[in-house]
Parts: structure tokens; sequence; C-alpha cells
């Protein structure tokens, strides 16, 4: 089966409408991914300019060329992170863009498919890097951190109210073998959390899981970035959209929307999937969307 076939897009048809796709238009996804969003864009709006695709993970980027093989005229796919997005947009003389989407989360692709020990319930090398060629491993930072860092890192990231127990028994059990899978750190987590407290909506190593991902990548530092310089790239009544999926990210969005002048934000709260979603697509669970626009000129110097 062809890994495009079973990955299905969160929040795409609100997406569709933060966009507020026009004809002639060109937009970036900067989070492309398996290229779900890109290739809902392109069906929506058959007659749009083009649709810059931008990814770091490689794996990924092959699956979304593949899907949008049948738009190759009309898509631009990148290997780079998406806070380089302004110097992708100048190296191909793209002078604006009417959109920008970015979906933070997880695909389906790095969490079944990368064996990269995203996902706890398997049990493959503690890798985590989305970039397969970054230096900094989750394994390195689960067996060689020291026990405070590893906790305080594990509570502010992750939200872990048992990030002190978890880091001392990663440094137990380390102290005899190194930890080296996601599924043997799995269940070390889950052993540290008193069973009386294990959630039946998430697994008990999720926040663990998060806050290691979100190190690893710089996931928190990257979307500031994104936040402070992506505006720039869109031209006036541009619309930007972000779809994070937990409250660190969430909040980075709603604060950077909120306090740059040149934005409109247009969504007070954040858009969440429907019931009907989340029955079909669990993952859109925790999605949450928001929309900005680029405000034009004279609206600037009036606000």
């Amino acid at each position: 089966m062809d890994n495009s076939s079973v990955h299905v897009s969160v929040l795409s048809e609100e997406v569709l409408d933060g966009l507020d796709l026009r004809p002639g238009g060109i937009y970036v996804d900067g989070t492309v991914g398996m290229g779900g969003h890109a290739e809902a864009m392109l069906k929506a709006c058959p007659d749009l300019k083009m649709v810059v695709g931008v990814d770091w993970d490689d794996g990924a980027l092959e699956i979304a060329s593949r899907r949008l093989a049948g738009w190759h005229e009309k898509t631009l796919l990148v290997k780079s992170n998406f806070v380089n997005i302004p110097e992708v947009l100048l190296a191909n003389e793209i002078d604006g863009v009417d959109g920008i989407l970015l979906d933070v989360g997880l695909s389906s692709y790095q969490l079944e498919r990368s064996g990269r020990g995203f996902s706890f319930n398997t049990d493959e090398p503690l890798d985590m890097r989305m970039d397969r060629f970054g230096s900094v491993m989750a394994s390195d930072l689960v067996n060689n951190m020291p026990q405070e860092g590893l906790a305080e890192l594990i509570r502010s990231y992750g939200e872990e109210r048992w990030a002190k127990r978890i880091a001392r028994r990663i440094v137990e059990q380390r102290g005899k073998a190194p930890i080296l899978t996601s599924g043997e750190l799995a269940r070390l987590v889950a052993r540290a959390i008193p069973r009386k407290f294990h959630s039946r909506r998430i697994h008990p190593a999720t926040r663990t899981f998060q806050a290691l991902r979100i190190a690893v990548n710089r996931e928190l530092d990257n979307l500031k970035q994104a936040l402070s310089v992506l505006p720039g790239c869109l031209n006036e009544g541009g619309r930007f959209c972000v779809i994070s999926f937990h409250s660190l990210e969430d909040r980075l969005v709603k604060f950077a929307f909120r306090d740059d002048p040149g934005l409109e934000p247009l969504t007070k709260r954040p858009i969440t999937a429907g019931d009907q979603e989340v029955a079909s697509n669990p993952r859109a669970r925790s999605a949450k969307l928001r929309v900005a626009r680029k405000k034009r000129k004279n609206q600037h110097s009036l606000s």
C-alpha cells in the first residue's frame, strides 16, 4: 500500500477556509510531510499558481513527491526547515506569497514508518530526529544528561508532573545498561508513574516522548523564529495558518499573532476538530488551528 493512501491530514477543510485560496496565488506548506494539505489545496483551487512544499524529513518528501506528481508543474518541493522559508523563496525568485501553513505535529510517516523511535508503541532505535542528519539523538539525551537536567527537560517540554521520578528511573536504568530503543524507554516510563495515575486517554510515556522530541529537534525555538520571520513573506491580505498539538506551541502562536502589529488574528480561540473527524482520525483530537491575516498598509497605519 502506498503510504500516501493511508495518510489523513488534520483539519483539512478548516485549513482551506483559513488560507482563503485564490486563483493565481502562491501558497507555502512549510511542513508538507506526506503532501496531504498540499494536495487538498491543489484540488480545492486548481487555478492557483503554485504550492511550495518545505520539509526537513527527506523520507516524507519522497512520499509527497509521488503524491503530488500529477501537479508537478504547480509544485515546488524543497528539503529544508520551515524557518528557512524566506531563503527558499528568495532562491526561487518568489517575492511574496498569499498564504503559509505550518502543521507542527508529527506525521503518520514519522510515527509509523520512519523507524526512528517517535512512537512508544514500537521498539525502534531511540532517534527522534526529523532531519536524519541532525547531530543529537534522543538516546544521547536519555543516556548522557544529568538527572536534574533530564527532569527539567521532561517537566518543561512535556508538562509532566512525574518528571523527577521518570528521570530518576532513567538514570538508575542507564547505570546498568544504555537505553537504546523506544519500547524500552516507554516501558520504563510507564513503570515510573504510579499505575493509578495512568491516563485512559493517552499512554503514560506520551509527555516524556514529546519532551525528548521537542528537545532533539529544537521545535519551540524553530517555531518562535518562524512566527517572527514568516509574516514578512506574506503579501498584503495573505493568510498565516498554524496547526499545533500541545499548549506550549499554541501559546506561542496565540501571542505571536496578537503581538505582531502587521498581523490581524482571525481566530479568537483555536479551531479544533469536530467529533466526526476525531472518530475517524484520533490524532486530530489535540490539533489546534489559529489563523492570522497580513494587514494592508493603510489598515496598518490606522491601527
